[in-house]
């Protein structure tokens, strides 16, 4: 049977060598994976660059529930995306939270709301100049509350530590190795006010924002089981030097 679904591309893998594994995000089914040929043929020579980490695409396969990998029977743009894979900065950034995505999302299960989100972000990160540095900092951010471990600074106090086990600030250090220096919670506390809307009037250093994206990978080590290393970490670090 035929469904249609809008979807987001998060990661594409080698298969074999006639196929590669494309997972996507969708609206209709939540996070699924789909073969995508690898021959030369025409259809695939031409449907292969619509893949790109972040695109958006209206997707038509043959669903079958409980098949770990759909087929696609046709898929096409829903959206052109201007800068997202030519900026060099948003182009870093969309490849680090791709897959960061395909590391945290891994059940199919379907998020109206974490799916607007997403698409969303999408959009802004498109057409954003000023400010796009910090994009993924506030990404992280908000998705951590999609996930249940939203960090609580409601009594934050200078001075205090921030627990990352208990995800709230603490005015004495932990019993545990897992927290903050009150200087790295006041940096943390700051990141906290930042939204999609302010995100230019906010001026890290390079050593600052890279610190700080340390302890938000850290928070969801701590938070998210089986969170495994980033390989596009270091590209995303060295876009900053």
């Amino acid at each position: 049977m035929l469904e249609k679904t809008l979807g987001i591309v998060l990661h594409s893998v080698a298969y074999s060598d006639k196929n590669a594994i494309v997972h996507l995000y969708t609206e209709k089914y939540g996070r699924i994976s789909y073969a995508l040929p690898q021959s030369q043929g025409l259809k695939s020579r031409l449907q292969r660059p619509l893949f790109m980490p972040f695109s958006i695409l209206d997707i038509e396969s043959e669903y079958k529930p409980g098949r770990d990998i759909q087929k696609i029977k046709e898929v096409r743009p829903a959206e052109i995306l201007q800068q997202l894979h030519y900026d060099p900065v948003k182009n870093a950034i969309t490849l680090f939270l791709s897959e960061f995505l395909s590391r945290v999302i891994r059940e199919p299960e379907t998020n109206p709301t974490f799916f607007e989100f997403l698409l969303q972000s999408i959009r802004l990160l498109d057409i954003i100049e000023e400010g796009k540095a910090n994009f993924h900092l506030c990404f992280l951010i908000r998705l951590s509350g999609f996930l249940g471990f939203y960090p609580n600074m409601e009594n934050y106090y200078p001075g205090n530590y921030f627990d990352l086990l208990n995800g709230t600030p603490s005015p004495i250090s932990p019993n545990h190795s897992y927290f903050l220096s009150p200087d790295e919670t006041s940096s943390f506390a700051t990141l906290m006010r930042m939204n999609y809307h302010n995100l230019h009037i906010f001026r890290f250093s390079r050593e600052e924002r890279i610190q700080i994206l340390e302890h938000i990978i850290n928070y969801f080590k701590l938070h998210h089981a089986g969170f495994t290393q980033l390989k596009s970490l270091d590209i995303l670090k060295a876009l900053f030097d």
